[in-house]
């Protein structure tokens, strides 16, 4: 078996000149048994491609769309291919959700938890919530790089959680509006200095401040 799948995947490859150019992508789909990916089938294919993307039928069902499972989906070059402001964005959102999902299991059964910990389940859904794509919307990385930032960054812990999504659009449409420098700086340096960053902070207050007051009864 171990033969057959790597003589499959040794087809993906980037000829020279000399071959007739041109690439090809290897994408293997895997099922798994029970959610087993230790299975002899998952691990095979792991152990050769350049990591996974894990997805899950219980997030899929649980509106969690795409029901990617953070903690068991890693890639060993995804590093690489970030542009560096998605890097400082997303460093700490895996550990975050890794801790939300473990603690959301605990409150389950209905103790009485701290507020470190109501903290953490709050932030983790949030982010969550966040992470959601609806079908066939896309967005551009430096709009992903604003609502990342707007969420590791806990501007949204005190907005209700059925807000969350309508507050990131608006969060977009007011920046490309009031400060299309933010997106264009991030785009084209394909970083995030201070000063952008300063900025960026002050952009999501503002908007933030104006959301509050449209939104209170």
């Amino acid at each position: 078996m171990f033969y057959l799948h790597s003589k499959l995947l040794e087809r993906a490859a980037r000829l020279n000149e000399d071959y007739g150019g041109g690439s090809l992508t290897a994408l293997p789909i895997i099922e798994t048994l029970d959610s087993d990916v230790s299975a002899y089938i998952p691990t095979n294919v792991i152990s050769i491609t350049d990591g996974q993307i894990y997805l899950e039928s219980h997030l899929f069902f649980a509106g969690q769309r795409p029901a990617v499972n953070v903690g068991l989906s890693v890639s060993r070059v995804g590093g690489a291919a970030q542009i560096k402001a998605m890097k400082k964005v997303a460093g700490s959102i895996r550990i975050n959700l890794a801790q939300y999902r473990e603690l959301a299991v605990f409150a389950q059964f209905g103790s009485d938890l701290d507020r470190a910990t109501r903290d953490k389940l709050n932030q983790g859904e949030r982010l969550v919530e966040t992470l959601k794509q609806s079908l066939h919307k896309t967005l551009p990385v430096e709009d992903q790089v604003i609502v990342l930032f707007c969420a590791t960054n806990r501007y949204l812990m005190d907005l209700p959680i059925k807000k969350v999504r309508e507050f990131n659009r608006e969060l977009l449409k007011y920046i490309k509006e009031n400060h299309p420098h933010i997106p264009e700086a991030i785009l084209s340096t394909g970083d995030m200095d201070e000063e952008i960053e300063n900025l960026m902070k002050s952009a999501i207050e503002e908007f933030k401040n104006q959301y509050s007051t449209e939104n209170s009864i």
